[in-house]
């Protein structure tokens, strides 16, 4: 999860005892009020700015403070570009110097000289304000009053209208989901922006629709794990920890992320694997019993459950297992001679750690045979010391060979033991492309990950926007399979206004938010993979071709991203690339 091997969140423990419903998110955060900005009054002078309230088109590069006025010529009409398939975005900041009430949003018929496309292809979201911090020393224990603050824009609210406060920015996400029949070409629309007592503005918006096709999200081959977290949505709609309700609760978020390429299902062994690291405890999804005659019987009725409603709604690649290795090597049971729940600590190769973990692999094993699961199901471990997932690979193969080996690796641990199915490796730790090329052509995978420890290219709140773009690109440059992060939806106490955690940097537990809203993070990570995608069926084109003149400039855009540093021309780099991608 991170790179805080030695530090287990002092104090998290208490935490275990908190029920799930105790604690609950706003169901309806549009009446939320975003928290005082910490800089608000040293940021800018309205002055300039002329009565009314104006718009224009803006860079999706680009983050604008609150309460900054702004100081550009305005835009007042765009042009986005994309393939049959893709979904693409543009972005509209509103401001004035004097409160504007009840601003709303429309977008007309999209229409060319040979097709029309619905409205409904387009949505629009006022962006809202979330706290954050900074990056600083990365991983750690963090006091708020030691951290810089501000207010980023992040969430994409579901919000039919917006009242905008005097001397502030609205930032408006307009996001394109363009149909895989679409007749290629050039699509004009407009989007009208009306507010009480203020003149309507029209905005010019142009679609050029590329005649290629991207495979449908099911088919991409970019490897996304990004870890679940099915306690924190039980949290966010206060009921009950796997009830009918949470269920349903879960499918519309899970939906979003299978959507978006998802490859992995996140599922858990026993007791919080990572010790309670995150706001919400991880719940157990297997219940470990021991009988009185000493025998084990293991419940897996939470676990097939969640794993049923993951394939249902398309993720189906991987199901990875956390953890025979939990980060304080504790293990629970309940006990049938003293009707308790028993925890047990176990070493990794101890006497109790193979006492403990040999039956249960087995039987594991025999259920993942039955359900025709054991071939996509892998036991996970996350950045343990090397001696450690020794003894955890030993016991593997020795007691269920069949099941495969996932693991979170910043120890080189890949080169001890080549032929593990799933291996993500801590972004900027040495690698071997040569290596990563062998395991693929094994039917191998292999990652990239991010965490608390990289500063870029990652997907903090503060984070540039352009980054999560750029790991797909990098992915790309290094010969990587995809990424993972540990973050999908490890919601904080509040995250529709303050995105910091007590460890980590802002943003690090969560990309989307409670009742399926997204963000700008998460839909320009989306706009990376299927960048990822788009290469993958160019290259394809172009061989086919015989077009080598047009291959090595698309390589040679892409390897000016394979690199892990905050280059003074990486966001620019990354946009020649892109639109070369689009040129051919």
């Amino acid at each position: 999860m991170t790179q805080l091997s030695k530090i287990i969140c002092v104090g998290l423990i208490g935490l275990q005892s908190i029920s799930i419903s105790a604690q609950y998110l706003k169901s309806n955060p549009q009446d939320f009020v975003e928290m005082q900005d910490p800089i608000k009054d040293s940021l800018s002078n309205w002055k300039s700015i002329s009565n009314g309230f104006h718009t224009s088109f803006v860079s999706i590069d680009h983050k604008f403070p609150k309460h900054l006025a702004p100081d550009f010529k305005p835009q007042k009409q765009e042009k986005v570009k994309g393939w049959k398939g893709e979904k693409v975005s543009a972005q509209i900041l509103v401001w004035s110097n004097q409160p504007v009430e009840n601003i709303q949003v429309e977008l007309k018929d999209f229409k060319s000289k040979k097709a029309k496309l619905s409205s409904a292809i387009a949505q629009h979201h006022f962006v809202r304000y979330v706290m954050t911090d900074e990056f600083a020393s990365g991983c750690g224990h963090r006091k708020p009053e030691d951290f810089a603050a501000s207010l980023a824009p992040d969430m994409l609210d579901n919000l039919s209208h917006f009242n905008l406060e005097k001397k502030s920015v609205r930032p408006i996400w307009i996001s394109i989901d363009i149909p895989r029949d679409t007749v290629p070409g050039l699509y004009t629309s407009q989007v009208s922006i009306k507010a009480k007592g203020e003149k309507i503005q029209i905005l010019p918006l142009s679609l050029e629709v590329i005649n290629h096709t991207l495979p449908p999200a099911s088919e991409w081959k970019f490897h996304l794990d990004l870890w679940q977290h099915p306690s924190a949505i039980a949290r966010s709609y206060n009921v009950k920890m796997w009830s009918d309700e949470h269920f349903e609760a879960l499918k519309p978020i899970m939906k979003r992320l299978a959507n978006a390429g998802q490859k992995v299902i996140t599922t858990t062994l026993n007791k919080d694997p990572w010790n309670v690291q995150t706001f919400d405890p991880y719940e157990d999804m297997i219940i470990w019993s021991k009988k009185k005659d000493g025998s084990w019987t293991y419940d897996y009725k939470i676990f097939d459950r969640w794993v049923n409603l993951m394939m249902d709604l398309g993720i189906n690649k991987m199901i990875n297992c956390y953890s025979i290795i939990p980060w304080n090597n504790e293990i629970h049971y309940q006990d049938e001679k003293t009707g308790k729940v028993i925890n047990v600590v176990a070493e990794p190769g101890s006497s109790v750690f193979k006492e403990m973990w040999t039956p249960f692999l087995k039987d594991f094993s025999q259920h993942l045979q039955q359900k025709d699961w054991l071939d996509i199901t892998n036991i996970a471990l996350d950045e343990r010391a090397p001696e450690q997932m020794a003894a955890a690979f030993d016991l593997i193969k020795n007691v269920a060979p069949q099941l495969g080996v996932s693991y979170a690796d910043n120890h080189k641990t890949y080169k001890k033991y080549p032929d593990s199915k799933d291996i993500s490796i801590a972004i900027g730790d040495p690698y071997s492309k040569e290596d990563l090329e062998t395991r693929r052509a094994q039917g191998l995978n292999s990652t990239f990950y991010v965490c608390c420890s990289d500063s870029f290219a990652n997907t903090f709140t503060f984070s540039d926007s352009a980054e999560p773009v750029f790991a797909g690109w990098y992915a790309l440059a290094s010969g990587f399979d995809g990424m993972l992060r540990w973050s999908y939806n490890s919601w904080v106490k509040d995250p529709f206004q303050d995105s910091r955690f007590r460890t980590w940097p802002a943003g690090d537990t969560y990309i989307v938010y409670p009742q399926n809203r997204s963000s700008i993070r998460f839909e320009r990570l989306l706009e990376g993979v299927q960048d990822y995608e788009k290469v993958q069926e160019i290259k394809k084109i172009l061989k086919a071709n015989g077009d080598t003149q047009n291959l090595e400039k698309l390589e040679t855009y892409i390897q000016k991203m394979n690199h892990v540093n905050r280059t003074p021309n990486w966001n620019q780099e990354l946009n020649e690339a892109k639109a070369f991608l689009n040129s051919l």
